[in-house]
């Protein structure tokens, strides 16, 4: 097995970031630049009468205007999904124009494209196009969206199924319902959130000097949007595309797939010969980008009398706004984290997929994960109320013991390994958990409410889990005895640079500036996995390092050449091959000029030493770990204070210290950010968005948290060499459940059994008002 050294190491790509060097899409300033603006539908629904451009084409400065009548030669993005329907029929194949025509089915759809030679001369004409709408009855909500005589959002799915996913022992699970000793029901949501990456989605596309599309993005996955232009919209060979993804400011999953600007800048730049760009501006990216979570949850969690779970039914009612495509299936790939950490007889799931008039959404950040750990966490916690039992206590009651490992699911997911127990106790010194009374009291003295609460979290990383993705790495020694990595993995600002070099460096004993990056261009390999699903070290990683693992092999040989000694005789430290217990010895450098030199290459090799890894998992791997969340609420605003925060996660081997505590830093201020403010929410009768700004929209602030206390424990993996299991998504699936748990407890005393998030401080003091109300008649 591979071996990691771990260390801290400082991000070494923060200092051309954090000096204007870096390379964003809105950065580049090629000749004749076109600049890209879309008019967007001001309606939900509506009909498109008609369409007048002739007087945004007479604008100066403005190159062209086109509707979807001009777009034959480009097709749209492909609908559908492999889930059926609820009588078995698939799942509909809602195609989405590039430019909507006949109807508009969201606030914000494209209608018209403008390409100009300045951003002010495309909106002066955006504003001079006259589109005549007839608005249509609309819904947002997906409950309301099956009710009978609901708007249909396509006339060919009168009862708004996207899909209905439906797995395990229904009649087991009910079976158990009906003998438990006690059953807890729950109904809940999850609010609807946006990304809000710190750079806007953006693209721009050029011919290349050797005739190809050249597409610059702002975008996770390179490999897999050229192959989606390539096969999907374009009908060429993905060789006749070139995607370039150099520095990306965030993508959470949202820039991920393939999207309508993308390919309409693409089709621009063919058109034309010349680049085009379009980047959004917040507002635009409020309206537009792919939004996530929501969906209504009907959970039962079943007990026998000494307090084990004999059984879970769980019923996701999901909004899939206003297209199905393989982008819709993030509720479902990831669901069987509802199993939880928990020995569970017993689940049926079923997930209903819903179309609305809204913004489709898609993957962010857990995507399924951050729902599946809350819906078993928040019941287990209502149920540990009503058994008059600790949470805590019926938590460790119910987990699956590590000498049950390979563990199987009674839904989809098999766990390698785990030490759950260890998680809990390492979490709840570190929170003090057993002080907690008297920090409530001590609160209640203040005026103040104060609440616990705890999320035991795992979560599938390294998929999809039904089949994981590969990764290829290449490694290139060069003549100056530096090394040249180039990796199918994505940065989009976790710091795989760093990481990755971080890697190589320790695997050959010299300084990690001595080895150079180079990613997001489809033409340094021939396929990339690109980022998401936490697989960057655990796929990514182990490309990389089987990638050094034949450079130092074939580097071996070579030196053995050098020095007239058996392979076996030669060893590698600190960058230097020597012979064992010897002093003669050859530097990387003197390897790399050797490899050049025909009298030095052994029989059989050839000249240049540039090696490959590619890496496919034979299995996922399943992070996990404990969260704990303290709040208090000032019952006279209903503002939420985050006043401790304490996270165990068991990540496998960890590489970069540092690095793991960043990933879980931000995904734990994404899971609170979501408890306690952010939401998406629109007008149910014109489905306009009523929080599409920052003064609308409450995203989390540095000054909103406290201090983290975090620890890792170490439980590595078998399943790739290098034993990690991956933590971008851990701290959001924890985060949600932990913070909501809490805010509960918070409000438990006054009579609440249940407070749906997001915790508002308007919210909060509206749900303590009636609550004193229901108190005092």
């Amino acid at each position: 097995m591979a071996t990691m050294e771990q260390k801290s190491v400082r991000r070494r790509e923060d200092s051309r970031l954090l000096t204007g060097r870096g390379n964003y899409v809105a950065d580049a300033r090629p000749d004749g630049l076109l600049v890209a603006v879309l008019l967007r539908s001001p309606h939900a629904h509506a009909t498109i009468a008609a369409i007048d451009t002739e007087a945004a084409r007479a604008i100066p400065g403005v190159a062209g205007v086109f509707t979807h009548a001009d777009l034959t030669d480009v097709d749209p993005i492909p609908g559908g999904i492999g889930f059926p329907r609820p009588d078995g029929s698939p799942a509909p194949k809602t195609d989405r124009a590039l430019l909507a025509h006949g109807r508009v089915r969201f606030v914000g759809e494209p209608v018209a494209l403008v390409l100009a030679d300045s951003r002010a001369a495309g909106l002066e004409a955006a504003e001079a196009i006259l589109v005549e709408y007839d608005p249509l009855p609309l819904v947002t909500n997906p409950l309301a969206a099956l009710a009978p005589g609901a708007p249909a959002v396509w006339d060919d799915v009168p009862d708004n199924t996207g899909f209905l996913w439906q797995r395990g022992d229904s009649p087991a699970v009910e079976a158990a319902l009906k003998d438990a000793a006690h059953v807890t029901t729950l109904d809940f949501t999850v609010s609807r959130v946006t990304a809000n990456s710190m750079e806007p989605r953006g693209a721009w596309a050029e011919i290349g000097p050797d005739g190809r599309l050249v597409v610059h993005a702002s975008h996770q996955s390179p490999f897999a949007l050229r192959n989606g232009l390539a096969n999907g919209n374009f009908h060429t060979a993905p060789t006749d595309i070139r995607v370039l993804a150099e520095d990306v400011g965030g993508s959470f999953g949202m820039k991920s797939g393939v999207h309508q600007e993308v390919v309409l800048v693409a089709w621009a730049a063919r058109r034309f010969n010349r680049p085009v760009r379009w980047t959004a501006d917040r507002t635009e990216g409020f309206l537009t980008d792919e939004q996530a979570r929501e969906m209504h949850i009907r959970a039962s969690l079943a007990f026998d009398t000494d307090h084990r779970i004999t059984a879970l039914q769980l019923r996701w009612t999901v909004n899939l706004g206003a297209y199905v495509s393989a982008r819709s299936g993030w509720p479902v790939g990831n669901i069987g984290g509802i199993a939880g950490v928990y020995d569970i007889p017993a689940i049926a799931a079923q997930v209903h997929g819903v179309l609305t008039h809204t913004v489709p959404t898609a993957a962010y950040r857990g995507a399924g994960r951050p729902e599946a750990t809350y819906a078993i966490e928040r019941l287990i916690d209502v149920a540990a109320a009503e058994l008059g039992v600790s949470p805590y206590e019926l938590r460790r009651r119910n987990l699956i013991p590590p000498e049950a490992m390979p563990y199987k699911t009674a839904l989809t997911f098999t766990y390698d390994c785990g030490e759950f127990e260890g998680n809990m106790q390492l979490a709840a010194e570190m929170a003090d958990l057993e002080a907690f009374p008297s920090r409530r009291a001590e609160a209640q003295r203040a005026g103040k409410l104060r609440g616990i609460g705890m999320a035991n979290c795992i979560e599938v990383a390294g998929g999809p889990f039904l089949r994981p993705a590969k990764d290829l790495a290449t490694l290139r020694l060069a003549e100056d005895g530096t090394l040249l990595l180039r990796s199918g993995s994505m940065s989009v600002g976790q710091g795989l640079e760093t990481a990755f070099c971080q890697l190589v460096a320790d695997r050959f004993g010299i300084a990690a500036d001595k080895v150079r990056y180079q990613g997001g261009d489809t033409d340094l390999l021939t396929h990339g996995k690109g980022n998401g699903g936490s697989g960057a070290l655990c796929i990514g990683g182990s490309a990389v390092s089987l990638a050094v693992d034949a450079v130092i092999e074939k580097a071996r040989r070579i030196a053995a050449e050098l020095l007239e000694a058996a392979v076996v005789d030669v060893e590698l430290s600190h960058g230097v091959f020597r012979i064992t217990g010897t002093d003669r010895s050859v530097t990387l450098a003197d390897v790399a000029r050797a490899v050049h030199d025909p009298a030095h290459i052994p029989p059989g090799e050839e000249g240049g030493l540039v090696e490959s890894g590619e890496f496919t998992p034979t299995a996922v791997t399943f992070p996990n770990g404990t969260h704990i969340c303290e709040i208090e609420i000032d019952p006279d605003t209903g503002v939420t204070e985050i006043v401790r925060y304490s996270a165990v996660e068991e990540l496998g081997r960890v590489l970069n210290p540092l690095l793991v505590a960043g990933q879980i830093h931000g995904g734990v201020v994404q899971g609170i950010g979501q408890a306690i403010g952010e939401a998406i929410v629109h007008d149910p009768d014109s489905g306009q968005m009523l929080t599409a700004s920052f003064m609308d929209y409450q995203m989390p602030r540095a000054g909103d948290f406290p201090d983290f206390r975090l620890a890792t424990r170490e439980v590595p993996t078998k399943v790739n060499p290098l034993g990690a299991k991956g933590v971008g998504e851990a701290g959001t699936v924890g985060a949600l459940a932990a913070a909501m748990n809490a805010i509960n407890d918070a409000l438990a005393p006054l009579g609440i059994r249940h407070f749906d998030m997001p915790a508002t401080p308007g919210r909060v003091w509206q749900a303590i008002r009636a609550a004193d109300a229901s108190a005092c008649p």
